[in-house]
């Protein structure tokens, strides 16, 4: 049987199997009262719900990946990360542990398949030609050891992605579909580059995913949690480092960041503000991607059109990048292929364009209106949403940043 058709059908079991077993983990959530109550100030839910939705596709990932997996090391290893960080994530959803507590639970987790080999030692980029951070030794230790640059590179790598996926899970079914596009994109190249396992364990994650967000969709009946979100953000995170990094073809290194775009940016803007603001890093706010739409007016449906629409034309950018004979291995274009390439960058550039023109994040000139709650005559700060009345005194206080 080929490495695809076992992607397929690992794809389709973690699929059925999250499907099914969802129901069992609302029951848990709700006998244990791990319940997502409503917060005016940042849920888009309107209902209590319950979280531990993360539980059916951390169970579906292990049924199906000891299927279809092979059963080495590696893979024990990156199973047992999973146990790990499924298990932060579920101390979290019950219990609310702290950030620290959960950094460090995420980075315990992580250790463990990247001191079992997940790890990346040389990549190749464009100019510089190879770089192998595995041989440089930054700490030594008893006995001959070392701590070299490529694992702490790699364990910071999964951790943020971890924590990418983690933070987009804020409206019903973003963060499973997002998932399901990256997944599934991840495994035709890592499948492409005879990276048979990560191409795997990439289909069956979209296949978890998927069946996970027939009960995610909004109206959500069941949330994922940090449960689900830590997990699916750490295997995105194995995989890319599995599937495309540690191989040395050039392009290898950006085709994950393509296809996390959408993610990676809207983490990325979120950090940004909050230290441009001298706020907390890991202090929940409305910030993201999906609460300005909501701020427009976008419904939870329509954000997600906009938002896996973006997803998966990045991840036909990845795939287009991969899979158009635009040029051979000598530097010679295709003229026709170069131009379906192109066809394919600039597709991606205008949604880029028109998803940040949407989201109003480069708009940031001010206008005067009336703020229908006061009254009162300001001045809106398009970039943050924020009121400020004015004063009719020439002492008006001054925004910070």
């Amino acid at each position: 049987m080929s490495a695809s058709v076992e992607a397929l059908f690992a794809f389709l079991l973690a699929g059925v199997l999250a499907l099914l077993l969802v129901p069992l983990t609302d029951r848990l959530a709700r006998r244990i009262g791990a319940i997502d109550l409503p917060d005016d100030q940042r849920s888009l839910h309107a209902a209590p719900t319950p979280r531990l939705g993360g539980l059916a596709i951390f169970a579906a990932v292990l049924a199906a990946a000891l299927i279809w997996l092979p059963w080495n090391a590696e893979t024990r290893a990156i199973l047992a990360g999973a146990a790990l960080i499924t298990a932060v994530g579920l101390f979290d959803d019950v219990y609310e542990l702290g950030a620290g507590a959960k950094l460090l639970g995420q980075i315990v987790a992580v250790i463990v398949p990247v001191s079992a080999g997940v790890t990346v030692d040389s990549f190749t980029v464009p100019f510089l030609g190879q770089l192998n951070p595995g041989s440089a030794e930054l700490i030594g230790l008893p006995g001959g050891g070392a701590i070299d640059l490529g694992d702490v590179g790699t364990v910071v790598g999964i951790v943020a992605m971890i924590n990418v996926i983690n933070l987009i899970d804020g409206v019903d079914g973003l963060a499973a579909g997002v998932c399901v596009i990256s997944g599934i994109a991840l495994a035709a190249i890592a499948l492409s580059l005879d990276r048979n396992p990560a191409g795997l364990l990439a289909a069956l994650t979209a296949g978890a995913s998927l069946g996970f967000l027939r009960h995610g969709f909004p109206p959500a009946s069941t949330f994922m949690g940090d449960t689900g979100s830590n997990l699916l953000g750490y295997l995105l995170g194995v995989v890319a480092v599995q599937g495309a990094l540690k191989t040395n073809a050039v392009i290898a290194l950006f085709l994950p960041l393509i296809i996390l775009t959408v993610p990676i940016l809207d983490t990325g803007f979120v950090v940004a503000k909050r230290l441009k603001y001298k706020r907390p890093i890991y202090r929940a706010d409305r910030w993201h991607f999906h609460h300005r739409m909501a701020n427009i007016g976008f419904s939870q449906r329509r954000t997600l059109a906009y938002l896996y629409g973006w997803t998966l034309v990045m991840a036909a950018l990845a795939l287009a990048l991969r899979f158009v004979p635009y040029s051979d291995d000598h530097g010679n274009f295709d003229a026709l292929w170069t131009a379906v390439m192109a066809a394919f960058g600039l597709l991606a550039l205008a949604a880029s364009v028109y998803l940040i023109y949407v989201l109003e994040i480069l708009k940031l000139r001010r206008f005067g209106r009336v703020d229908p709650e006061t009254g009162e005559f300001g001045v809106v700060d398009q970039e943050t949403g924020e009121f400020e009345a004015v004063l009719p005194s020439d002492e008006s206080p001054s925004r910070q940043g």
